[in-house]
C-alpha cells in the first residue's frame, strides 16, 4: 500500500529542498519527523507539513486495509523544479539585470515495507 502527498509551486529553490529531502529518504516516518523538527533549514516546515500530509492520506487507505501506521516509510521523495518567476533588478549606468525567483514541486510516497 502506497499513499502520497504532492506540494506544488512552493517558493524556494529545489536545490534547496533537496538538501533536506535527502535526510529523509528511506527512513521511518517516526524518525522522519524527528529529523525533520531539528533541521535548521526553511524548506524542512514545508517539508514535514507534506509529510503529515502523506500520513493522513495513509491513515485513511489503511483503515479500510486494516494496516498499521507506525510501519510506514518515506519510500520516496522527489523534488523538481517548477516555473521559474523572473524579476529585474536596476545597476549601474541605466540598465537591468535578471533576478530568478525559482520555484519547486516537491512529492512524497510512503510505503508500509521496506524502502
Amino acid at each position: 500500500m502506497e499513499s502520497r502527498a504532492v506540494l506544488r509551486l512552493a517558493r524556494v529553490s529545489p536545490r534547496k529542498v533537496r538538501l533536506v529531502a535527502d535526510l529523509i529518504r528511506g527512513r521511518d516516518v517516526g524518525e522522519a519527523f524527528e529529523i525533520l523538527a531539528f533541521t535548521r533549514k526553511r524548506s524542512a516546515a514545508m517539508v514535514h507539513k507534506l509529510l503529515q500530509s502523506a500520513v493522513a492520506n495513509a491513515e485513511v487507505k489503511l483503515k479500510d486495509a486494516g494496516g498499521d501506521i507506525d510501519d510506514l516509510v518515506v519510500k520516496t521523495i522527489t523534488v523538481d523544479g517548477g516555473p521559474t518567476l523572473r524579476r529585474f533588478r536596476p545597476r549601474a549606468r541605466g540598465s537591468a539585470s535578471k533576478v530568478l525567483k525559482r520555484t519547486s514541486h516537491i512529492t512524497v510516497v510512503l510505503s508500509n515495507g521496506v524502502a
